[in-house]
């Protein structure tokens, strides 16, 4: 496999194939993988022992927080008939025998160094391998070179002045000592209540004579309802096991579990009360992290959950006061990962337990007999920290791992974790990390992460070297499209607002930032196997035979768009432009009636208006605010034939609770019963019959904008060029979503964009067949874009969307706009399809788009306004 070279090689350096940091999970499963496919490896490993997290983290009531049905492995059908666990969640003794049984199964353990560290590894860019450096003296080099050193394996050093100073017993539960420790008839004192303090605090408690818990930030905490694992738990996966396990596989969060499509917003409280105890009887994380599909992306959802925890707890913790600082405040629920207890808030009702609230009494110091805080010092023979870890970054970033041209790993770094899929970084070629920052890892089932890692890094393996291919590495574009993408699924979640470990934020001095992958095993096994498939998209390959590279971005819709096209997939409906009219309208009825119904708002009233050829009815939204309002005239989207003025309700509410006017939604006719030029001369009769009426309405007489998303964007910039050439009236902006402005339909967003992204080239064509016949269609009362004169029309904010094949037709009235004298701003939204920024709770990633929609109305008026 790796031919020797003579550069920088001591008779103590070993030469391998493959160097694995690491004999947890990862590593055992790693070397017993790359075993079988003939390639030579060496595990380096810091204990005495396999195990990893679970050989170091012998604290009392250590378990696992995932069942044992799933936190297992899967590779190998015979090892689960083998071994049986024997509870619903595992201690850490049995976890520890399980990797023990699975080392000796496979005789795993002759290809390990215990009681090794790694100090230094360096890329040999020449020689095209790596340099490893070890604790013990001894260096191996090495072809590839994996970081399998876990996500929570580094311990957080406490921060606490004095520390140092105190002469009783000292414990870290990251590090329990392995013979145990007795605390009878002891003072013990236990600073943090993250997951490691929760399950061993009752313990503790059993045989402390005073135990006092320091607590700077309550966590939210489930009863694990620990035992046997019941029958019907069991039940699918002796069914059928390879259906079960490859549901995990294809699961959000590596644990079958079917996800609901229930709005914890638009629910009534009985519901909510049914869902969530449901939930909390299972005592299981997953079902408590989705009972209601809305509660890590809204406060108010989340709240409704996070509100009946603190039912809960108030429920068990007999002094209320205690019970309110149990009580997490500060972040939303599954923000911070949730713990599994048993028994922890009932400790609290024992007499010799008592809780400090660090924010209100924070520690002064530690001394020589105990903590000091302000006006009281309190004297302890033992303290444990529960302080947590370094997670994610902390393990791979200790190591000295030095890439292309002496950048250090930590260097690459400092301002946050770049990864490609979380398996590697560009400028370290050959480096890869299992269940790295930027793959799902800790927001999953880590046992499914760890064999998907590790099966698509033998594959990568096995295919590089059939291909004649020695190094591979991830290219900077691919890198940064990948943190772009992580960040993107991040951003549409609650998690950033909270002060976590998964943001980097126990850790003093560590960049913010989320560190794991947020958008599902399901998702992110999906994007390793496209990369793989698509000759390894992102990633550049060299060996003898020369250099290969597919360079690119696999993921560059919003997370939630990507969903979205997902799920429409699913169904196969038939597209609009493959039925006649009326069944297209009913398909579009029947899709709306399906959706959230958006924000509340002060109030609705339909009506109707005189257009120009006969009443136009309209729906008008009024917010909660007193009156009067700026007016918006809003006209729908679709292609001039679909549509109403009810079929953007939720936009046109959501526009109305931003920007504090009233939305004033009016129909329009509609082709092929009413062509060209029809909806034009009913905008313009709708925009003078809302002027003439502002007052009545409710609205400021003279504080009028227009606005419209697709074909009702287009109906907007005509009325603005109509009202200017004939009359008026004034009209103080023009908002314009996703604009149809011209009828040529031969840009190149209409290649690139042509299918796949809901309004497709094929059904625009439709829509311009529909409305206008060939020789109309260029005509300004048609195609905008084309009129002779665009000064002095009112400002415009024009949005267009990335994968739009109306996108360049947008930014091109926007420009000619601006080249006319007329103020006109414009935003390309990164990520998004035609349809996805009107989907108001359905896609959040639109919710900036909208925020700067509504500010856009906001400043019409306000510009329009008299000094």
């Amino acid at each position: 496999m790796v031919e020797p070279s003579s550069k920088d090689i001591s008779p103590a350096t070993a030469t391998v194939d493959v160097v694995v940091v690491g004999a947890g999970f990862s590593g055992l499963y790693l070397l017993h993988k790359l075993r079988q496919l003939g390639f030579s490896t060496r595990v380096l490993e810091a204990a005495g022992d396999v195990g990893g997290t679970w050989y170091w983290n012998r604290y009392p009531g250590a378990r696992c927080d995932i069942p044992t049905t799933d936190y297992t492995y899967s590779f190998d059908p015979d090892l689960e008939k083998a071994w049986t666990w024997s509870e619903k969640y595992a201690t850490q003794p049995e976890i520890l025998r399980y990797a023990q049984f699975v080392a000796e199964r496979y005789d795993l353990r002759r290809d390990i160094d215990f009681d090794t560290r790694v100090v230094a590894a360096r890329w040999d860019d020449e020689a095209e391998h790596w340099q490893v450096r070890t604790d013990t003296g001894r260096d191996i080099r090495c072809r590839y070179y994996v970081m399998a050193s876990g996500c929570l394996s580094l311990p957080k050093t406490p921060d606490i002045p004095g520390a140092e100073r105190f002469k009783g017993e000292v414990f870290f539960t990251s590090r329990w000592p392995h013979e145990g420790v007795d605390f009878s008839g002891k003072r013990v004192a236990v600073i943090g209540t993250g997951s490691s303090g929760i399950q061993s605090i009752p313990i503790m408690a059993r045989q402390a004579s005073q135990l006092t818990v320091f607590q700077r930030t309550p966590n939210f905490s489930i009863p694990a309802g620990n035992g046997p694992v019941r029958p019907e738990r069991r039940a699918p996966l002796e069914a059928d096991r390879e259906a079960y396990r490859r549901e995990a596989k294809w699961s959000r969060a590596g644990v079958p579990n079917e996800q609901t499509q229930v709005y914890g917003r638009y629910s009534p409280p009985q519901v909510h009360r049914e869902r969530f105890e449901a939930a909390w009887q299972s005592g299981e994380l997953i079902p408590m992290l989705a009972v209601f599909a809305d509660q890590i992306l809204f406060r108010d959802a989340n709240a409704i959950v996070a509100g009946m925890v603190h039912e809960k707890i108030r429920e068990v913790v007999q002094d209320p006061q205690l019970a309110e600082l149990l009580s997490p405040r500060d972040h939303p629920f599954g923000t911070k990962r949730p713990c599994l207890d048993s028994g922890y808030y009932a400790t609290f009702n024992l007499p010799h337990v008592r809780l400090v609230d660090l924010r209100r009494h924070p520690i002064e110091t530690i001394t020589e007999t105990g903590i000091a805080l302000a006006g009281e010092t309190m004297a302890f023979d033992a303290i444990v920290y529960a302080t947590g870890f370094d997670a994610m970054t902390g393990a791979i970033v200790s190591v000295d791992i030095t890439g292309r041209d002496g950048i250090t790993l930590k260097q690459k770094w400092a301002h946050g974790p770049q990864t490609y899929l979380g398996l590697m970084a560009a400028g370290f070629p050959n480096l890869f990390t299992i269940t790295g920052p930027g793959s799902p890892s800790v927001l999953s089932n880590m046992m499914v992460s760890i064999e998907q890692h590790v099966d698509w890094l033998a594959d990568c393996l096995v295919r590089l070297r059939a291909d004649g291919m020695t190094t591979i590495e991830p290219t900077e574009t691919a890198e940064t499209g990948w943190v772009t993408h992580v960040n993107d699924c991040a951003g549409i979640t609650l998690y950033p607002t909270a002060d976590s470990w998964y943001m980097g934020a126990n850790v003093p001095g560590k960049p913010r930032g989320f560190l794991p992958y947020v958008g599902g095993v399901d998702a992110y096994r999906g994007a390793c196997d496209e990369v793989a498939a698509c000759d390894y998209l992102g990633f550049r390959r060299s060996g003898a035979k020369g250099t290969r590279c597919t360079d690119g971005v696999v993921r560059r819709l919003q997370p939630d768009v990507a969903m979205v096209l997902q799920m429409m997939a699913q169904l196969n409906l038939p597209t609009f432009d493959s039925l006649p009219v009326g069944q297209a309208r009913a398909l579009l009825q029947q899709l709306s009636a399906a959706r959230p119904p958006g924000p509340a708002v002060g109030d609705t009233v339909d009506g109707s208006l005189p257009g120009a050829a006969g009443p136009l009815a309209y729906r008008l939204y009024r917010p909660a605010g007193p009156g009067p309002h700026p007016v918006v005239v809003y006209f729908h989207g679709g292609g001039w034939v679909l549509g109403s003025h009810e079929s953007d309700d939720p936009l046109c509410r959501d526009l109305c609770r931003r920007s504090d006017a009233l939305i004033l939604s009016v129909n329009y006719r509609h082709a092929p019963e009413a062509r060209f030029p029809a909806a034009a001369d009913d905008g313009l009769a709708a925009v003078r019959w809302v002027a003439a009426h502002a007052a009545e309405l409710g609205g400021i007489p003279g504080a009028l904008a227009v606005a419209g998303w697709s074909a009702g964007a287009n109906v907007a910039a005509v009325t603005c060029q109509q009202a200017r050439d004939h009359g008026g009236p004034a009209i103080s902006g023009q908002l314009l979503l996703a604009p149809v402005t011209d009828c040529g339909m031969s840009t190149p967003s209409f290649d690139e964009n042509a299918e796949g992204y809901v309004l497709t080239a094929s059904l625009m064509k439709w829509f311009w067949d529909q409305y206008a016949d060939a020789a109309e269609r260029p005509h300004p009362k048609a195609s905008p874009l084309r009129a002779d004169d665009l000064s002095r029309l009112p400002p415009a904010f024009v949005v267009t969307c990335q994968f739009d094949p109306l996108r360049d037709e947008g930014i091109a009235y926007a420009r000619a706009l601006a080249a006319a004298g007329t103020p006109a701003r414009w935003i390309t939204a990164r990520g998004h399809t035609h349809t996805s920024p009107t989907m108001v709770d359905v896609v959040v990633s639109g919710e900036q788009v909208r925020g700067e929609m509504a500010d856009a109305l906001r400043g019409f008026f306000k510009a329009a306004a008299p000094a």
